[in-house]
């Protein structure tokens, strides 16, 4: 994340990350209970990166994936299955899902090469 290691970050930083308005954050608070970022002691709203990474789950499910508020509320709070939150995550990443995929496929193909054959490696590098 561009977060520079922060542990706080104020809402304008989170909207310049995220390319979102102060409005729109306010209201996804009101319509997302699992978003509930703290309030400094000025009452200040200050976001941690889980709260940054949930708002990009929200943003990606409403503006990407076309969901409607209540679609994405719902997608969320189903989202006990720990492998569908990692391809969710991995979509979001820098790296695409399709590379991620290819990657492991390669990895597996390597490993399964290895298993049959660990001189093989050694002959595909000749």
């Amino acid at each position: 994340m561009e977060s520079g290691g922060k542990l706080y970050y104020s809402i304008s930083e989170v909207c310049s990350m995220t390319g979102l308005k102060p409005h729109v954050l306010r209201y996804w608070e009101t319509a997302f209970p699992m978003l509930k970022p703290s309030k400094n002691q000025s009452g200040n709203r200050v976001y941690k990166e889980g709260d940054i990474g949930l708002i990009k789950l929200i943003s990606r499910l409403l503006y990407r994936e076309r969901y409607t508020i209540d679609g994405a509320r719902q997608k969320i709070e189903e989202m006990d299955d720990l492998e569908e939150q990692m391809e969710l995550e991995l979509s979001t990443a820098t790296v695409s899902f399709e590379t991620m995929d290819m990657i492991k496929r390669e990895i597996s193909e390597l490993i399964d090469l290895l298993d049959r054959d660990p001189m093989a490696v050694d002959k595909q590098e000749d």
